[in-house]
Parts: C-alpha cells; sequence; structure tokens
C-alpha cells in the first residue's frame, strides 16, 4: 500500500520537479500546448474508462467529478486553446487544491505500479504542470475577472456536489466528511472545516493574483509563443 511519504512519494516528488524544469525550457508555441494536451489526454482517459467498468464501477468512486478531475478537465481546454477561463480555473485549482495531494495526500491505494497509483499521480501532477507551464512557459497571467469566475464555478461546483453525495451516499471533493489525516484536521469539525477552507482559498487566491497584476504585466496575455 502506498505510503506518504515513503520512497514512491519521494520519486514522484522527483519527478514533479524535474519534468517542472523540462516544460520551463521548452518552447511555449501553440504546437508544444497541444501536443501537451493530448498527451494529458492519452495518459489519462484509459485509466477514467478502466473506473467506469463494471468490476471497478461504483457511483461513489468512479465518477469524475472530484475537484482534480475537473481541474484536469480545465487543464486540457486551456493547454489546447489558451481559454483565460479554462486557463484561471487550471492556475488556481493547480497550484493551490490540486497541490495538496503532494504535500499531504489522501490516497491510501496500492502502491507503484498499480494503475490507481498512476491515475492518482498522473491526474494531479499533469494539472499542476498545466498550470505551471501556461503561467511562466506561455505566459498567460491571472487577473481578478479569472480570480471571480474561478470562485463562482468553484462554489456551483461544492452546491451541486454536496447534494449529489447526499443523494448517492458519496463524499466528492470531501465536502460531507474529512479525509484521513488530511490539512482539514486543522479547521475542526463538519461543517466548520468548509467554511474555514473557503475563507483560506479565498485569499489565498486573491495572493497569487496579486503579484501578476503590476503595471508590468499583461493579464491573461500570453508573453511567450503563439
Amino acid at each position: 500500500m502506498f505510503q506518504p511519504y515513503g520512497l514512491s512519494h519521494g520519486i514522484v516528488a522527483t519527478v514533479f520537479v524535474v519534468v517542472t524544469v523540462l516544460l520551463l525550457v521548452l518552447p511555449a508555441t501553440q504546437t508544444t500546448s497541444r501536443v501537451f494536451a493530448l498527451l494529458v489526454v492519452a495518459v489519462q482517459l484509459p485509466f477514467q474508462i478502466h473506473t467506469m467498468l463494471p468490476a471497478q464501477w461504483d457511483v461513489a468512486y468512479s465518477l469524475p467529478l472530484q475537484l482534480c478531475d475537473l481541474a484536469l478537465i480545465a487543464a486540457v481546454c486551456a493547454l489546447w486553446t489558451h481559454s483565460p477561463a479554462a486557463t484561471a480555473l487550471t492556475y488556481y485549482w493547480g497550484l493551490t487544491l490540486t497541490a495538496q495531494a503532494l504535500l499531504t495526500p489522501a490516497y491510501r491505494g496500492p502502491d507503484f505500479p498499480d494503475w490507481q497509483f498512476l491515475m492518482f499521480w498522473g491526474i494531479h501532477l499533469c494539472t499542476m504542470w498545466a498550470a505551471i507551464y501556461l503561467t511562466w512557459g506561455v505566459g498567460i497571467r491571472p487577473d481578478w475577472h479569472g480570480y471571480r469566475v474561478t470562485l463562482v464555478v468553484t462554489a456551483a461546483w461544492a452546491v451541486i456536489m454536496m447534494m449529489f453525495n447526499g443523494l448517492v451516499d458519496a463524499n466528492y471533493g470531501f465536502l460531507n466528511a474529512k479525509p484521513v489525516g488530511s490539512v482539514l484536521d486543522l479547521f475542526g469539525p463538519w461543517p466548520l472545516y468548509l467554511l474555514v477552507a473557503a475563507a483560506l482559498i479565498t485569499t489565498l487566491w486573491a495572493l497569487i493574483t496579486t503579484p501578476f497584476l503590476s503595471r508590468h504585466s499583461r493579464a491573461y496575455g500570453p508573453q511567450r509563443g503563439r
């Protein structure tokens, strides 16, 4: 079984750093972005299909409704189109919420090379890599419009998922109960931890928007490549 902060976790962190460096030195062209998007789909789609086969199917786990799943979808769209809205979702979700998987992974399944291990880390790492590449490689910068769009979309997702979780007895997004051994343990019981998390996320997203809004920055305009 996978152990947080064990050998495989350390290898994942090392791979993350190495690939990040490589992405930042690649030519930031539209072709590069689209090849990146196609590679993400090619790697992750078979895993998603596998989770929906009868042998693995469970309505509480198999649907791509976690925020990390939606972040990956947004990342693919952003890589293919350089859409401001998709890029904003990738940036804010990918570099804060999705990044928590690397710092405090909730995954407790089989270790490498099991498909569940590869799927979990593939989703999270690809989203973070896309966010970094789009922001510092291509140069698409966040702004307050993207910040507001992400807040609205995230709030709508949370409301819908809480109702869905109640209907099917699931816990997508950890909205109805906390995962074991996560940073949410610091935020109190349900529903207090949701309110604390929402306040922290709103503040954190504002903080990671501000540095890009100087007079020398171009909000959501590619700085490199086409």
